[in-house]
């Protein structure tokens, strides 16, 4: 089959699996839709602006830890390990611990995205010459195995970004018991935790002054439009975002301004006025919370690295 047409054989699978979510998550007696679905390049682009603001604290609290104890954090590796990061992105954070791995070390980017890794490798290749870098394109919350000639060098897994927050806590302990089982017996991971906190703070990172989050949240509706079908009046939609306290998490929503309706595939839907599309999860942990959490799930805690504020956390485990 030519390579076209096997992209677009492609393609054509994974707007399938796209509108299929979407509808699942649209009949659902409170309505839902995937977080994983705000990251094409608009979602992209946004979020990098999302973390550039004042409101927003996790980025730059998170790379501040980093930046202070990437020695520490790596100090684990032995020569010729293998530095693992799970949805590597551009990989900008993990460049702090890259400074810091040992001679004839390798890294291990894995991410959804072929054109990030491609990026992503080019830059590092040019800064780290030296580095045997063996990207890996997957879903690596369905990943079975890393690439062969792994399996017996050490290794350290990178998960930054508090991004196992979107996960209900059972979900995030079967993504731990997983990441145990790529990493292998003796394998570390270096994970990112946000804080539970004073809720204003919370809640105010996730409803920036200038809507940068709100247009991040609509163009969720704005990809449906794109990809899917052109249904959605974005102006029929405000974005809204609480902390839950009784769940320890923030709830970003897409809330409905008006009684409306629409069809996507042949599937017919309506909403109330006031009636929400629930898009993100964002789960707060106290550092004991985490701890117990990673315990329950195989792994035992070691070290735990944290901003002067509290406001975050960057655990070890082994």
């Amino acid at each position: 089959m030519p390579a076209n047409t096997q992209a677009k054989e492609l393609s054509r699978e994974q707007d399938d699996v796209f509108a299929r979510a979407v509808i699942y998550g649209l009949s659902r007696p409170r309505k839902t839709l995937p977080c994983r679905y705000f990251y094409d390049a608009r979602g992209s682009d946004l979020f990098e602006r999302i973390t550039e603001l004042a409101e927003y604290y996790p980025t730059r609290t998170e790379a501040g830890i980093l930046a202070a104890h990437a020695g520490d954090m790596t100090d684990s590796l032995s020569t010729g390990g293998v530095l693992v990061e799970f949805g590597s992105g551009s990989s900008r954070k993990t460049e702090l611990l890259l400074d810091e791995l040992p001679d004839g070390a390798a890294y291990v980017p894995i991410d959804v995205s072929p054109d990030a890794l491609v990026q992503a490798q080019a830059r590092l290749s040019l800064r780290f010459p030296g580095l045997d870098i063996l990207p890996v394109v997957g879903d690596f919350s369905e990943l079975s195995r890393l690439p062969g000639g792994l399996a017996a060098r050490p290794k350290l897994g990178f998960f930054p970004g508090s991004t196992i927050g979107n996960l209900t806590p059972a979900m995030a302990s079967r993504l731990l018991m997983r990441f145990k089982s790529l990493l292998s017996a003796g394998g570390r991971l270096i994970i990112g935790i946000d804080l539970k906190k004073d809720t204003t703070i919370l809640e105010r990172a996730y409803n920036d002054g200038a809507g940068v989050t709100r247009d991040f949240n609509l163009n969720l509706l704005a990809r449906i439009n794109r990809e899917i079908e052109p249904v959605f009046d974005l102006s029929a939609f405000a974005h809204a975002a609480h902390y839950n306290a009784r769940e320890g998490r923030i709830e970003m929503h897409l809330v409905s301004l008006r009684d409306q309706s629409f069809a996507i595939r042949g599937h017919r839907f309506a909403m109330r006025v006031g009636e929400t599309i629930h898009t993100e999860n964002s789960y707060k942990y106290s550092i004991p919370q985490f701890q117990a959490l990673a315990g329950c799930s195989g792994w035992r805690p070691v070290r735990v690295w944290t901003d002067p504020d509290n406001q975050f956390s960057v655990h070890e485990l082994a």
